[in-house]
């Protein structure tokens, strides 16, 4: 399964569905919560949604509004290593899993998302998450 076959098994709405998911996740989480400023959760749905809109689908609303999306750029003011890389998917997943997403999509989907937390990672503790690997996939 390609990334077209997972926007057209997907559509915008399920897009929307499993951000909103994974946000009211993110909104208790006691590591990666706290990141995100107070009051702005809806901008960063918007953000999120409107990425993987982008990226998956080609959608452009994300592109005409805020450009190219620069993401590790964006996220250097953040402490990411690998406890909370290994945190945003893990909420990813439960977010997949809570709007019922097939398996082969989500089989497709969460490494594509994994490999984009990895690479927002900008620090590396020693201890803490899976150690580095993305082992925690399989």
């Amino acid at each position: 399964m390609n990334e077209k076959e997972v926007f057209a098994h997907m559509g915008e709405e399920g897009i929307g569905r499993m951000v909103h998911a994974f946000y009211q996740r993110v909104k208790e989480d006691d590591l990666i919560g706290p990141m995100y400023p107070e009051g702005q959760w809806e901008q960063s749905e918007w953000r999120l949604r409107e990425f993987l809109n982008f990226r998956i689908g080609g959608v452009p609303r994300y592109i005409e509004k805020r450009g190219h999306p620069r993401l590790k750029m964006r996220h250097v003011p953040f402490s990411i290593g690998f406890a909370e890389r290994d945190r945003w998917v893990k909420l990813m997943g439960e977010a997949m899993d809570e709007i019922e997403l097939e398996e082969s999509v989500k089989g497709q989907l969460l490494p594509f998302l994994a490999t984009i937390a990895d690479n927002m990672r900008n620090c590396d503790e020693s201890g803490s998450g899976s150690g580095g690997a993305l082992n925690f996939l399989k």
